[in-house]
């Protein structure tokens, strides 16, 4: 039979016997052992490190089986109590929402947050300031990896491409820029087109084509090979806050200080509705995600029908009026007006499970609504400053929120 022990520990076991029978006068055992095992460089000075070793060895096994003996008893108690507590509904980890306190807070820029991002697979959060730079961290444990400078003045925008390949960002110094994630985030594109300062800037669902909205009314669609603007939509008559597409790249909904959100064919560029309805500048917009649809109706009556499940059905918007509204983004209809927070809406997520609806404000709050029922069920003081953004990390129970304090907070769901 093999010995479980290394040749090493072999070797200091026999030395930690034999020094156990020369101690207790075995002399028989001592000579027997010595001669058999062919041990030659034994030390009886009683200074060596297999010196007492044996005795040593025996007390701690029987220490050892003592403390085992309490910590199975201790285990006993709880599982008995255990067995006796009432019993509590397991939560879905799916259905998890924002706590506080925040888990990280982030300090590096030196101006207020415009925008931030999760990274799509990595933990990777990118943040946007009016300090003209990016700074990339790390999320998981809050630290800086790099900072991204080009632009020459603040970066309004940012978002990553479905694969997270590619990080684009836009400026009031009126670019468009691409950065390589995969190649130390070097900048390999600077798109230039716009008039006045951009808005907000994101990849069109198939990655290969950007959106950008600007102050100078228009929304414009780049190719990322190439660089090159293909198309440019009209129709607002004033300063163009965000542009997004629907899921099926169907149609782009664009919102405006003009007070309106404007519903857009993206292939041919005819308008198909305008959302009136806000009573001030309209910060941000989202489109609903299919399911999400089954609380829309619940919260609005309306009946199921099979054609409603297409993608960019319903949008949300969030405005300078205080209000969250939810619209039918193909006839324009206002469905539900959120109300609660004290001051301008500045982004507006859902939850990736549909049910929720989370939204930032300049009353330094983050919300969380119930879609179904149209509630607030959490309101958390997010930050010392106006709020002006939020995302949602679509891999780990975590969201951010970036401020005019300067600092972006990551905050854990359960």
């Amino acid at each position: 039979m093999s010995s479980l022990l290394t040749s090493k520990q072999n070797d200091e076991l026999r030395l930690a016997i034999l020094d156990y029978f020369h101690v207790n006068g075995l002399t028989n055992s001592f000579q027997a052992l010595q001669s058999e095992a062919i041990i030659d460089d034994y030390n009886g000075d009683g200074k060596q490190r297999y010196s007492g070793l044996l005795e040593k060895k025996w007390l701690s096994v029987i220490r050892l089986q003592k403390k085992i003996m309490e910590l199975e008893k201790k285990l006993s108690q709880v599982q008995e109590e255990l067995n006796n507590a009432p019993v509590r509904k397991p939560t879905n980890t799916v259905d998890w929402i924002p706590r506080s306190p925040e888990k990280l807070t982030l300090t590096r820029h030196r101006s207020p947050i415009t925008s931030i991002a999760f990274h799509p697979l990595f933990s990777v959060i990118a943040s946007a300031s009016e300090d003209t730079t990016i700074i990339i961290w790390d999320y998981e444990t809050g630290e800086f990896e790099r900072t991204l400078k080009g632009h020459t003045k603040a970066v309004q925008d940012i978002n990553f491409d479905s694969k997270g390949n590619y990080l684009v960002s836009c400026s009031a110094d009126l670019t468009i820029k691409i950065w390589d994630t995969q190649n130390d985030y070097v900048c390999i594109k600077t798109l230039y087109g716009h008039d006045h300062s951009i808005s907000s800037c994101v990849f069109l669902p198939n990655n290969d084509f950007i959106m950008s909205a600007s102050r100078d009314k228009t929304i414009k669609i780049w190719e990322l090979a190439s660089g090159f603007c293909t198309k440019t939509f009209t129709g607002h008559s004033d300063w163009v806050r965000s542009a997004i597409c629907s899921d099926d790249s169907k149609y782009i909904a664009s919102c405006s200080n003009d007070q309106n959100i404007r519903i857009v064919d993206y292939n041919s560029g005819e308008c198909k509705s305008e959302l009136r309805g806000h009573d001030h500048v309209i910060e941000c917009i989202t489109y609903a995600p299919t399911n999400s649809y089954q609380c829309i109706r619940e919260l609005t009556g309306i009946k199921e029908n099979t054609k409603d499940e297409i993608p960019g059905h319903y949008i949300f918007s969030g405005s300078r009026d205080k209000t969250i509204k939810l619209w039918d983004a193909l006839n324009g209809q206002c469905l539900h007006t959120f109300n609660g927070h004290d001051n301008w809406i500045r982004d507006i997520i859902v939850h990736p499970n549909g049910k929720y609806l989370i939204s930032v404000s300049d009353d330094k709050m983050i919300k969380v609504w119930d879609i179904k029922t149209g509630h607030c069920i959490k309101t958390i003081e997010g930050h010392q400053h106006f709020i002006t953004c939020v995302d949602f990390n679509k891999t780990s129970p975590l969201i951010a929120t970036g401020s005019v304090d300067q600092t972006v907070k990551i905050w854990e769901c359960r």
